[in-house]
């Protein structure tokens, strides 16, 4: 899906939201706004826990990650309730929130990732390494990769 904006280097994650929603009310796009506005809401949310520190790129980043988490959780209930409707308004929400996210690994260089990892920490067959190997992995893939998959890879990997 190619991206309804483009980010400015200068322009700050949440600074692009903003903006976004202010286009989005200028071209009378209601469903787009909502969502923007629910996205905008959990980011002041997190703003207001963080207190009185200031929000950081990567809080913004969580807190989208954490969004579009909830969503394909949602899309999944729905789905097997057999509620269409409310699965596809999901869905709608959330390709605006993958639009600000970064675009994700395939499983194929997850995977390389967790083997490079596994072998520099030398946790081959260790699962009390799984802690360590996970936040190395996430962190090597900069929230590139979806958690779950780096989860089935890493526990694959240490159980042999």
């Amino acid at each position: 899906m190619e991206p309804f904006f483009r980010r400015e280097k200068y322009m700050s994650l949440r600074e692009q939201i903003m903006s976004d929603v202010k286009t989005a009310m200028k071209a009378k796009e209601a469903d787009r706004l909502q969502a923007l506005r629910m996205v905008q809401s959990a980011i002041k949310n997190k703003e207001i826990e963080v207190r009185p520190n200031d929000i950081s790129e990567k809080d913004v980043m969580d807190v989208l990650k954490k969004l579009a988490k909830q969503r394909k959780d949602s899309i999944e209930q729905y789905t097997n309730a057999g509620r269409k409707d409310l699965a596809d308004k999901e869905e709608a929400e959330l390709d605006i929130i993958n639009a600000y996210l970064p675009e994700q690994m395939s499983e194929e260089k997850v995977k390389e990732v967790v083997e490079k990892v596994v072998a520099d920490m030398g946790a081959a067959g260790d699962m009390k390494q799984m802690g360590a190997v996970m936040k190395a992995v996430i962190d090597a893939t900069s929230g590139a990769a979806d958690n779950k998959v780096v989860s089935q890879l890493v526990r694959a990997k240490l159980s042999n």
